[in-house]
């Protein structure tokens, strides 16, 4: 099945100009030219526009999907945890914003309209499982031991203070 790039545009919620580009930067190049010099694609561009799309709404770059499309070698798998991990260290950023944010509002409730779990929600569902003090504390010691980094990011999305933090990474 041959489509025209406009009409292939259309398909995937792109404008015809972002094909062009795909194009000029060989990412997506037509199979023929009709003409009046319409592009064509055929079955394969079409799939291989779908794998772009699906790529682009995961945030990978485009040098790097072309990179994946067009090399056997380039381990899609690298490239995703890659993104991933990228991902992570956004939303950390963006979370510290939101608490330098409601910091400056002086207004901390925020912040828990943002996040729905707590340390007290966290803990009152620890208790509930029946952990004890000793048990929870020790749960921390290996989280730290196993994790120290997503133990930090654990400790901060749970909005406990920088100075309490420390105590508990100390443990």
């Amino acid at each position: 099945m041959r489509i025209t790039v406009g009409n292939l545009a259309k398909e995937h919620g792109l404008s015809r100009s972002t094909l062009l580009y795909y194009d000029t930067i060989g990412l997506l190049s037509p199979c023929s030219h009709q003409k009046g010099e319409y592009r064509v694609y055929g079955t394969a561009e079409q799939e291989r526009l779908k794998l772009i799309c699906l790529y682009r709404k995961a945030g990978i770059a485009l040098k790097d999907i072309k990179r994946i499309l067009d090399n056997e070698e380039t381990n899609v798998n690298t490239c995703l945890i890659a993104r991933f991990k990228q991902l992570d260290r956004d939303i950390m950023e963006l979370k510290e914003q939101q608490e330098i944010i409601a910091n400056m509002l002086q207004n901390p409730s925020l912040l828990s309209s943002s996040m729905p779990m707590t340390r007290e929600l966290w803990t009152k569902i620890l208790k509930s499982s029946g952990l004890t003090e000793k048990m929870m504390r020790n749960w921390h010691v290996q989280f730290e031991k196993a994790a120290p980094n997503e133990h930090l990011a654990f400790l901060k999305f749970l909005q406990i203070s920088e100075k309490e933090i420390e105590t508990i990474r100390k443990w």
